[in-house]
Order: structure tokens, then sequence, then C-alpha cells
């Protein structure tokens, strides 16, 4: 005796070893035995065998046309065997039964199932719709198959080039398009990325990056709504100075500008003025909170993301020929000694006379210039004439401001690279499309210009960080323990010393045009000035403020994506400068061993670290020249191979310790990007914002 029945779901045969009222030994074919409760047993046969049976079951199965037997099907609950002979004949044979058995099971749109054995069919309504679904699927797989043959013979279909994007970055695996790309790249044994390219999906390096960028930070555009500036106090008192500011000739938010009063008196009065858009902004207004979720202005070669709409930043920014809201820092300062004697902070409307540019007067402000009252350089503007003794003096109390920060530091800061402008030629003036002229330029760490305003936001930033710890109200910080490799640089709520730059805190408040820790910080100095020693109980954040450490957590997460993003565009500009010059050979200096066995050398002309095959064994510093290979633009990838070696070991060893000392400055400040050579901002050594 044989038995079909069900188990886990599947109908199996086997004959009967032993059989009580509750259950039954079966053998399978494959010769293993199971115990099957006797309510899992539907046939009983003795002829044919049980194989042949599932055969003959499954013939009929596939025969049987589910829509006539929903037909014959009573409106009532039913068994197989009764359906088989509604739709078959009084007399269904054994395998007609198991064949309806097969059939129906399989079929749950058609038939539901209500017991072993038993089912009820499907109401019409019902059946419709699942039959609909079952369509709509066969279309959508049919897609699927169409699409992946399509880019299998590389062609790109056009819903998968509109969804590139979220394809590869943010997919959504129930859909047919990510379905299509997974289905070809098994089919030609190709990566998702690489499939794409190959298929044209990708029309342009540049618009791959950004809209990538985009999509993780920006899915929404950065458009802004529409919203009314919100206009200053009027109340505010004019400063009696004539400031000027110092930034690069593309910056639009001006946040910074300087005065000196006294020079020559024996007592000197250094003003440093910033732009004061937390006079007007409320935290928690819809202003605000734009401000919050971008939390900084994105910059990247030729075009930026501001923090704040244009209007706002017009209304705030340190134009000349204006009298602007501004907090200002008023420093008091022995002339003769450049020691401080006092302090003071004020809300005021700041005069600025003039908007100088660095990038058209770094080649006549230098220190020749400074020293030399009678040194003339040919185009010198008048208004840069007129400032040259105050210019003088503030390069003077730079240069004396970063000594003492050095001596707290325990070493010099070094300004051995220079850094690097990126300037787009040919565009429209809105968003690059990634085929203009680039043009790289250098600039020396450390020029005069640089180096006043650097340490004047270091004095603000120093200033006003203690004078928040004074008055007990919270501020968002910047630390750094010590200069031990792998002491990074930490935000908090906490006044900690900065090793990094050698002061006893530092929390950033200069640039809250552009950084939205700044305008916090604002906001928290703004309840200083006005309240004095009850400014904790009016200050916007409170001491352990929840809302201080989403911000910091927020920022900190944001700031690093668009950091990241501007290093990569500048990477893929510097790509287009080689590819656009014909540049098939660099001068480089080995700086460290990189992935793979490969050494990791940096251009000495270039914004460019790049692995070089054949640097094995080269000591560290030691100079080369290297020949380059393919340039990927959409990895930023390229790769050089050694050429020659330049140097002499003898005359290599002295300035190795120098090169060692300046990438072990880079690991304090943060890892050096394989892909792109930057430093920590916070270092006074580091160049102004980008505008």
């Amino acid at each position: 005796m044989h038995a079909l029945f069900e188990d886990a779901g599947k109908f199996l045969a086997g004959r009967i070893l032993s059989e009580t009222d509750t259950s039954a030994q079966i053998e399978l074919d494959t010769g293993k035995r199971v115990k099957v409760k006797a309510a899992h047993i539907l046939i009983k046969f003795d002829k044919p065998t049980p194989a042949e049976l599932m055969a003959q079951a499954q013939a009929q199965a596939d025969g049987m046309e589910l829509d006539l037997a929903w037909e014959f099907a009573p409106e009532d609950e039913f068994g197989f065997a009764e359906l088989a002979r509604d739709y078959f004949s009084e007399n269904a044979t054994l395998a007609q039964q198991a064949g309806t058995l097969l059939a129906l099971f399989d079929a749950p749109h058609y038939f539901r199932r209500a017991g072993k054995g038993r089912f009820r069919k499907a109401s019409a309504e019902i059946l419709q719709q699942a039959l609909a679904a079952i369509e709509k699927k066969k279309q959508i797989l049919a897609q699927i198959e169409e699409w992946a043959a399509q880019l299998g013979r590389g062609e790109c279909p056009a819903p998968v080039r509109e969804q590139l994007y979220k394809i590869l970055f943010r997919p959504d695996k129930n859909a047919p398009e990510y379905k299509a790309v997974v289905e070809a790249s098994r089919a030609t044994h190709l990566a998702p990325l690489d499939l794409l390219q190959r298929a044209g999906a990708i029309d342009s390096a540049y618009e791959f990056h950004w809209k990538r960028f985009l999509l993780d930070n920006f899915p929404k555009g950065t458009a802004f709504p529409p919203l009314t500036a919100p206009q200053p106090p009027q109340d505010l008192p004019l400063a009696a100075v004539q400031a000027y500011s110092i930034d690069d000739s593309a910056t639009t938010e001006i946040d910074d500008a300087l005065s000196i009063q006294g020079l020559g008196t024996g007592t000197v009065t250094l003003g440093v003025h910033i732009a004061a858009p937390g006079l007007a902004i409320v935290p928690g207004t819809p202003l605000d909170q734009l401000g919050r979720n971008r939390l900084s202005t994105v910059y990247m070669p030729g075009y930026k993301v501001t923090m704040l709409p244009d209007e706002v930043v017009q209304v705030y920014t340190l134009d000349e020929g204006r009298a602007n809201p501004a907090v200002s820092l008023y420093v008091t300062i022995n002339e003769e000694t450049l020691e401080f004697v006092a302090t003071e902070t004020r809300l005021e409307r700041v005069p600025v006379q003039t908007n100088f540019r660095h990038d058209k007067l770094d080649h006549i402000v230098t220190e020749e210039w400074l020293n030399d009252p009678s040194l003339e350089v040919e185009g010198t503007p008048a208004a840069l004439q007129e400032k040259r003794s105050e210019f003088t003096f503030l390069h003077r109390l730079a240069k004396h401001l970063k000594a003492q920060r050095e001596v707290v530091r325990g070493k010099p800061e070094t300004f051995n690279r220079p850094d690097y402008n990126f300037r787009l030629e040919g565009g429209t003036g809105g968003e690059p499309s990634g085929n203009e002229r680039v043009q790289i330029t250098t600039r020396k760490r450390g020029a005069p210009l640089d180096l006043i305003v650097a340490e004047a936001a270091i004095v603000a930033n120093s200033t006003w960080g203690n004078l928040l710890a004074d008055h007990g109200v919270p501020g968002i910080y910047r630390s750094q323990a010590s200069l031990q490799p792998g002491v990074k640089v930490r935000m908090g709520t906490k006044a900690l010393p900065h090793a990094g730059i050698g002061v006893k805190s530092y929390a950033w408040a200069t640039s809250p045009l552009r950084r939205y820790v700044d305008l916090v910080n604002q906001w928290q100095i703004i309840a200083c000035v006005r309240n004095g020693k009850t400014a904790a109980l009016a200050a916007p954040f409170k001491p352990k403020d929840a809302d201080l450490y989403a911000i910091i957590s927020s920022f900190d997460t944001a700031y690093s994506a668009y950091n990241g993003y501007q290093s990569g565009m500048e990477r893929f500009w510097t790509l287009k400068y080689l590819e656009q010059n014909g540049i098939t050979e660099i001068e480089a200096s080995v700086i460290k061993e990189g992935p793979g066995g490969s050494f990791l050398a940096r251009a000495e002309h270039l914004p460019l670290v790049l692995p070089v095959l054949g640097a094995q064994g080269l000591p560290r510093g030691a100079r080369i020249k290297v020949r380059l290979g393919e340039i990927d633009e959409i990895m930023l990838d390229v790769n050089g191979t050694l050429i020659e070696r330049l140097d002499s070991p003898e005359a290599q060893a002295t300035g190795a310790q120098e090169d060692v000392a300046e990438e072990d400055d880079d690991a304090v400040a943060g890892p050096i990007a394989i892909a792109v050579d930057m430093d920590e901002t916070d270092s006074a050594s580091a160049p102004a914002p980008a505008p």
C-alpha cells in the first residue's frame, strides 16, 4: 500500500511500512522513512508506484484550465476529489484526483486552502485583482529581462538612466530598474558601475559626482524656499572706525573685517568685526531651521552652495561702503611690546571702507613691502597704500602671536607646502558642467595677508571661547588634548585647550554666515554682551542643552561630507588639468607606503597624491619623476610609475627630516586622504576659508 501525503507544504508519495489510527511510517523512494500523521495522508493506493503517480499527477495538473476549474467549483468548501469528479468525470482516475490536488494547491489566487486537501474558491473580485497582479508581475519580469538584455548589449534604457544614482547609491532592491542592472551584471560578469559606464549611462563624470552628492546631502535640491530676510535692529551704535576685510575675489559671504586705532600713540586698539546675523535670526524660526539643516556653506572649485539664502547674506555681509551690523572684539595692545592690555566686545554698526582681495594683493603685500616703507610696487591701490602702516603693524602682531602660540604648542607650525587655488574658465557663471578650462595657481602658505587674517580669527575665537566659559554660558568648542599622533580635534560644549593651535580654548565664531556652529556661538556671545553675569539665564542654549549635542553631531557629519566632496572635486579638476595640458610626467616626493604594497607620492607643483609603482625601498622625501597612467574621472584615480630618482641619497637626507615632521603634523590634524591633499583648517597655517 502506498500513500500521497502533505509535508511542510509539499506533496510526497511513498510506501506505507506500518500504520496506526493516528499515524503511519512511510518510506520514500529515496529510502528515507518519515512518520506522517493520519490527517496528512490524502490518498492511499496500490498502483501505480509512488513515482509514477506523482509524474502522472503533475501532467494532469499542468493540463488543467484553472478558469474552468474555478467555474466548476462549488460555492461552499470542497475537497479536491469532489472537484476532480466535476472537472474530469464522475469516475476521475487516481492520477486526475492527485493532479487536481496539485493544481488547486498551486493556485491560491483561485482557491484558498481550507484544510488538508480542502479548498474554497476565491470571490470573483479577489480573483480579478489577483490575476491582474499576476499579469502585471509577468510584464515587469519581461521588462526586466528586456532592460537587462539592452544593458548587456551596451545600451542603457531611459528608465535605468533616470534612476542611475539611486540604483548605485540608494537602491530600492524591489525596483525593476535595479533588478535589471543586477541581472545584467550577473550575465556579463561586470560590476554595476562598469556595466553602466559601458552602456553609456554616465554622460559626464562631473555630473556623476555632483548628482551623487546631491542625492546624499540635498535630495530635495539646493534651492531655498521663499523667505523674508530679517532686518537688523536699528538702534545699534555706529563704531568710530574704518574697517576693511581681506578675502578672495569670489567671496560673497564676507564674515570678518579688521580695524586699527591709535597707531603711533603707544596704545593700539585692534578691532575684529564679525558679521552679525545672530542679531536678527531667531532660534527656532524657519530661517534658523534652514541654516540648521544645511549647517555650512559647501565649497567646490567654481561653485558653492550657501548655508543661508543670498537675500539674507546681502543684508549682513560686510560689504564696503556700508555700516553693517557686527559683533566687534576690541583688543587694547601695547604698541611696543604687543602685550594685550584689555579686551571688550560690542554690538554695533561697523563702517567698512574697503573689501581687499588677497588674490589681487598677495604679490604686493610681501614681507619686503611691509618692512621697507620706501619700496614701491606698481599697481598698488590707493586704499592699500593708505593702510600700509596698519598692515605693517598687523603683520608684526600676527608674527608675534604665532610665535607665542608655537611656544604653547611645543613646536613650530610648518609652511612647507603651498595652497592651491582653482579657477574655471569658459563657464556660464552658474553650476559648472565639467568641461570648463581649469587653472591651478599656488599661494604660499603663511603669506602676510593670510597670516594676518588667520591670527585675528584665532584671537577672536579664543577670546570669545573664554568669554563664554567665564559667564557660564555653553558654547560649541574645538579642542585637541595633545599633538601626539592620533589625537584628533574634537567638538564639544566645554572650554578645553586646543593643542594644535596653542590656545586655552577655541570656539568657532568668526564665520556665522557660512557655518551654523558659528551662528550658534554668536547667539551665546550676544547674550553675554547684553546680560553680563545673568547671561546663562538669557542665552538661547542652556548648560547641558540636548540641542547643542545634536547640533555638534549633525555638524560633524555634514561638515565631513562637504569637505570630502570639496576635496573630491579639487582632485577631479586636478585630473582635468593634467588631461587639458597633456601632462604625462610629473615630479613628486615619496611620502609613505600605500595600499597594495605601492608607495604614495605627492606632486611637487599640483595638489595631487597618487600611488607610484617602483618606488618601494625609496626613503620618505625622495624626489622622483613619475610617468602617469590612465586617468579615471569617475573613480578619481590615476596611478604612476617611477621613471627615475631626481636627488641623490646624500642630498635627500636632511630634507627628509623636515618632510617627516610635516607629515606628522598632518597626522595630528587629520589623516591625509589618498585621493586628496587636505589639512585641518583649525591650524593658523591653513588658508582662509574658500569663497
